[in-house]
């Protein structure tokens, strides 16, 4: 008589080899390289004891190259979900100690499993990425595995919020999928993104650049701007991600999460008043004005070390999740380039998608100038910023702390572009261009025919500043709300974001607009 099957013994002995991974010296391995693995990652996302996995038993399905012999449980990815912060999260980890991480096709419908399922239910997906690419073995099955995970990235975009952190390498097509989701985070020193490695651009472009240099998370965060945000270490990462949520909705139904604050929502703060300094060239920090109207001083930055002449992030005001927008005159005078608009651009959509109402902060002299940027394509990429913001329905305050000038006053939420609430500081200048360039043009046959031309000039120069380098002909017009004393502002923003609590605004029926990309 055949004995009977120990199913409990079989399944506990599944489920250690499923957390065992690769084994103990590739996990050795991977903390030697200053690398958590990939259940670690997931105890540190999630909160404690919320995390259900799913498909901790699944093995691929090749038998070519000796794979039939090599099975690991979970093959490679540990899927499931749990919360952070009380509210749910589906994730996925990949696991380099299994394969290196290599994507298998059933790593891919594992994958694909909890990116539907997140759609489903309407929550957030997380990825943490740890992967060598593609498993060779399986060839086109694991390159079809890839595409229908990019597939379900691109059918997610702006219905649940999407996080990559890359803690890793992702090389090759690997780097599509992160590309796609709304933010990426990198660790430093441990993570790299590229299409093609070292190697295969020393043989065919004959550069000699690193691992780092060429894809990692400082190169990512200052220079392509592919990543949104470049942490110290895996931990740092990890929170960095679990803060992003607190600031957004599960989905593109819900609202984002109120948090309470002890901050007055009344607050005035008189040292609002000096920060816009009286002489129009000198520069000034936005990020002062920001942190001193928002709750508790607190604003979570993006995209913090790339084209630092425009600012965007997250704050609460009043308890409320805002996106916020604001040209730095700190950084090339706060004017607009092809990397800002890019940069904005992107920010204003992804808050348009999820129910974030956007707060912009102006001081821009327009746009940068020079053959760079005009063989580079300022116009069309100018456009995306302009695009973004005439199609954006969510709440939209605009602040103009001192210069709007030209088509880049049109293009910072103005009122012509359905902003709901503009308001200005008495500093403001709205003007088609600066009182010297204005009047180089408009009297330019006077300046040649006077006696003494730089005299007459610094008359004219005057004359034009005190008609149109302040806020009043365009609050007459009705293109400013209200101008507003600095230490007001606070209050103003609240009082206007209330108001704006139930704003209903729709978009002519299409399948989807041709944004200039």
């Amino acid at each position: 008589m055949t004995e009977p099957l120990d199913n409990v013994a079989t399944l506990e002995s599944l489920l250690a080899r499923a957390r065992a991974g690769g084994g103990e010296k590739r996990i050795e391995k991977q903390h030697e390289q200053g690398k958590l693995t990939a259940r670690e990652r997931i105890d540190l996302f999630l909160d404690p004891g919320s995390f259900m996995e799913l498909d901790a038993l699944r093995t691929h399905r090749c038998n070519d190259f000796g794979m039939g012999d090599k099975r690991v449980p979970g093959d490679g990815v540990v899927t499931g979900y749990g919360n952070v912060d009380g509210r749910q999260v589906f994730v996925f980890a990949q696991d380099f100690t299994v394969f290196g991480g290599s994507l298998s096709e059933t790593y891919a419908e594992k994958i694909c499993k909890v990116m539907d399922m997140a759609m489903r239910t309407g929550a957030p997906v997380v990825g943490l990425n740890d992967s060598g690419g593609a498993r060779i073995q399986e060839g086109v099955a694991s390159l079809a595995g890839y595409a229908d995970i990019f597939l379900r990235n691109t059918l997610a975009s702006g219905v649940v919020p999407q996080i990559s952190l890359v803690l890793g390498p992702c090389a090759g097509g690997a780097v599509y999928s992160p590309a796609i989701t709304d933010f990426i985070i990198m660790a430093k020193e441990t993570s790299f993104m590229f299409v093609t490695g070292p190697d295969v651009i020393k043989a065919v472009t004959h550069e000699d650049v690193t691992k780092d240099d060429l894809g990692g998370a400082v190169a990512h965060n200052m220079k392509s701007g592919v990543a949104h945000f470049a942490a110290d270490n895996e931990a740092a990462a990890i929170q960095t991600a679990r803060e992003l949520l607190s600031f957004l909705p599960a989905n593109n139904a819900e609202d984002p999460p109120y948090v309470a604050t002890d901050d007055d929502p009344n607050r005035r703060d008189e040292a609002l008043d000096k920060i816009v300094p009286p002489t129009p060239e000198k520069p000034y920090e936005m990020r002062d004005i920001i942190r001193g109207v928002v709750d508790d001083g607190y604003f979570f930055e993006v995209h913090r070390d790339y084209a630092k002449n425009i600012v965007v992030g997250f704050a609460r005001l009043g308890g409320r999740s805002v996106g916020v927008v604001g040209n730095n005159p700190m950084v090339l005078a706060g004017c607009l380039d092809i990397d800002a608009s890019v940069k904005a651009a992107r920010f204003v959509r992804f808050c348009d998608c999820f129910n974030v109402p956007i707060v912009t902060f102006v001081d821009v002299p327009g746009f940068l100038p020079g053959t760079k940027q005009e063989h580079g394509g300022i116009i069309r990429h100018g456009a995306k910023l302009l695009f973004a913001y005439a199609e954006a329905t969510v709440p939209k305050i605009t602040l103009i702390t001192r210069k709007a000038y030209g088509g880049a006053y049109d293009v910072m939420a103005s009122k012509h572009i359905r902003a709901d609430i503009n308001f200005a500081y008495p500093t403001a200048e709205i003007a088609v261009m600066g009182p010297d360039g204005a009047v180089n043009i408009i009297f330019r046959n006077e300046l040649a025919e006077a006696e003494d031309p730089v005299a007459k000039k610094a008359e004219l120069v005057a004359e034009y500043r005190k008609k149109f380098a302040n806020p009043f002909k365009a609050a007459e017009l009705g293109y400013i709300d209200e101008v507003i004393f600095p230490r007001d502002t606070r209050g103003k923003l609240i009082r206007a974001l209330a108001m704006l609590k139930n704003k209903r605004q729709t978009n002519p029926p299409k399948k989807h607009g041709n944004i200039p990309l």
